[in-house]
């Protein structure tokens, strides 16, 4: 099966996985990406019978799209995943908790039920689309996926979201509402060992707030979040639906995402290094850096690691600190630089620092190399 994928961020962070809702594209996670991207490398995907995966005629399952993201992360040789599913997406996850708890490190579960709907439901909407098309049921949806307030406050992002419905597929749409209708984990949620995250919106009309309290109570590990929003509370709240993502993976405080950011960027011997020789001296500067550089700049949005990587190795050049330059050249490959790229930043610092200071970079960095 061809799977459509898109796998962004740097090299060294662990993988978070986005499963989508029935109708709905990868891009629905877009506007999410910018603020998980500093924590992580984000892998989205297209359902099997929808955007640029392969539609196939055969039935669906939610074992069979479950085995899909398994074999997804096979190719990509990624063994082991932080998974997010929105409605579709979360039964998905939850087949994932009780298959594959070893592939999966957190789970999180979105506007979802463990059974959604019934037989009566899923049969009409296969029968009206099959003969109506989709477009006799976008309006209804849209009402569904999103609060007045945000239909109101955000046409051009509803608009963008109704086109993106009405481009699905009407065979691989319909195989996928067997799927769901198919679905019942009301009885194997005890089976989930996989630490959960349960979300959903207090307003949301299809999974509501009990069917998400359900799946909470009867998930050994699981806590549950409520968010102002309905069915797709991803797309209403992209920044706040993110942190919540990142509090419950990494940790709420400054610090436990500072650390997460230096470990992914520097590595976790150095980390390991310098708290190994943390004393009452030094303590509050190493909780300093901590905090303020890796907590709350390096996890800023608007810049990428790679591009922060870079511009750290030409400041140091620039401030001839060659300890942290050979630091931060060690690190940028953590962070998908390539010697390349680093070769330019000396050959630029050369007309803006200095020849000496050029000179002395080159050799450093010709250090790091050969080290590595």
């Amino acid at each position: 099966m061809k799977t459509n994928y898109k796998l962004q961020g740097t090299p060294n962070s662990p993988v978070l996985i986005f499963s989508n809702s029935l109708g709905s594209e990868m891009l629905m996670w877009d506007e999410l990406v910018p603020f998980l991207l500093p924590y992580f490398r984000v892998l989205q995907y297209d359902t099997r019978g929808h955007g640029g995966s392969e539609i196939t005629p055969e039935p669906y399952s939610i074992a069979l799209l479950g085995q899909d993201v398994i074999d997804l992360l096979d190719e990509l040789k990624i063994d082991e995943a932080y998974f997010c599913g929105l409605s579709m997406g979360g039964l998905i996850g939850q087949w994932l908790g009780i298959h594959y708890p070893n592939r999966i490190k957190k789970l999180i579960v979105s506007n979802t039920g463990a059974k959604i709907g019934n037989d009566e439901r899923w049969n009409g909407r296969i029968e009206t689309i099959k003969t109506k098309g989709m477009q006799a049921i976008v309006d209804d949806t849209m009402e569904r996926w999103f609060t007045e307030s945000f239909r109101n406050n955000s046409p051009q992002r509803v608009a963008e979201t109704k086109a993106m419905f009405l481009r699905s597929d009407i065979l691989g749409y319909s195989n996928c509402c067997a799927a769901i209708r198919d679905a019942d984990f009301r009885e194997s949620l005890s089976q989930v060992s996989v630490e959960t995250l349960v979300i959903t919106g207090d307003e949301d009309p299809v999974t509501n707030v009990a069917q998400a309290e359900f799946i909470a109570k009867n998930i050994p590990n699981a806590r549950l979040k409520v968010l102002h929003a309905r069915h797709l509370a991803s797309t209403e709240l992209p920044e706040e639906y993110a942190q919540v993502l990142i509090e419950f993976i990494v940790g709420e405080s400054t610090f436990e995402k500072g650390m997460h950011v230096r470990r992914s960027v520097l590595g976790n011997a150095h980390v390991d290094r310098a708290n190994g020789n943390i004393n009452d001296f030094n303590a509050d500067f190493q909780q300093f850096i901590s905090n303020y550089a890796w907590g709350e700049i390096w996890t800023r949005p608007n810049l990428s690691k790679h591009s922060r990587s870079l511009i750290t190795i030409a400041m140091l050049i620039a401030l001839n600190r060659k300890a942290e330059l050979k630091m931060h050249i060690r690190a940028a490959f953590n962070n998908g630089v390539s010697i390349a790229e680093i070769k330019e930043v000396l050959m630029q610092s050369a007309l803006y620092c200095g020849l000496p200071a050029a000179n002395e970079a080159f050799h450093t960095a010709e250090e790091v190399f050969n080290s590595l």
